[in-house]
């Protein structure tokens, strides 16, 4: 089977309830649930949380609440990985062993149905342990800068300072949004950031965290602005 997980604890702390927070008019764990809904590539969307009044919003939803998470899970040092591992343990052991499994995050709004169906596809091309979004960066991370103990900055590479900006790799990151994988490679905890995994790449514009109010506030610019543009004849 294939299967969705989407982690939602209880216990958000810059944000408090982030996961069921209105956003854009619909608790921010709806968006995922429904992007999941609709790629039509799941036989189970499932959410794993340890917090009562989530998993009621989620069922709202549509989705399913087959287990309460266990607290010793559910703390702020818990990973990704854990999390899901006990999840397709789980449903391993009531005898329906997933195949491919995919972590969808409760605080993805951008996320689309479309994007969760490529991942896929992605995934059975490759045969890679994992296949998950990425976005690249809007400035080359050549020419990062710290700001220092005495109040000044300093390069983190200051070889690259005399290095046209065009010349330099572009690099990626995480896009935060989703993350497919076979059910062994979340069983076996392997590791996502390896050459074993495949990249999805997004637009810069589809992809925003939602880890503090500042982000937040820029989360519903973005999507306002965003919807604004697709309702355009």
């Amino acid at each position: 089977m294939r299967l969705a997980v989407i982690p939602a604890r209880g216990g958000s702390k810059r944000i408090p309830r982030k996961n069921i927070k209105p956003f854009c008019g619909k608790p921010m764990i709806a968006w995922s649930i429904e992007a999941a809904l609709a790629s039509g590539c799941f036989d189970a969307v499932i959410v794993s949380t340890d917090d009562a009044e989530i998993a009621e919003i989620a069922k709202a939803y549509g989705a399913q609440v087959p287990f309460m998470r266990p607290v010793e899970l559910s703390d702020d040092h818990t990973g990704t990985i854990p999390v899901i591992r006990h999840a397709v343990q789980w449903f391993s052991e009531s005898g329906l062993h997933p195949d491919k499994v995919c972590c969808i995050y409760a605080t993805a709004p951008f996320v689309t149905a479309d994007s969760i169906r490529k991942g896929l596809s992605v995934l059975l091309q490759t045969s890679a342990d994992y296949a998950f979004t990425v976005t690249s960066y809007a400035f080359p991370i050549q020419r990062a800068v710290r700001l220092t103990e005495n109040g000044r900055v300093e390069m983190f590479q200051p070889e690259q300072f005399n290095t046209r900006s065009q010349d330099l790799e572009e690099a990626y990151h995480d896009a935060g949004q989703f993350y497919w994988g076979g059910a062994d490679a979340w069983l076996e905890s392997r590791p996502l950031f390896t050459c074993a995994s495949a990249p999805i790449l997004l637009s810069r514009h589809r992809v925003q965290d939602v880890d503090t109010p500042e982000d937040w506030l820029r989360a519903e610019w973005m999507f306002k602005a965003m919807l604004m543009d697709e309702s355009r004849p």
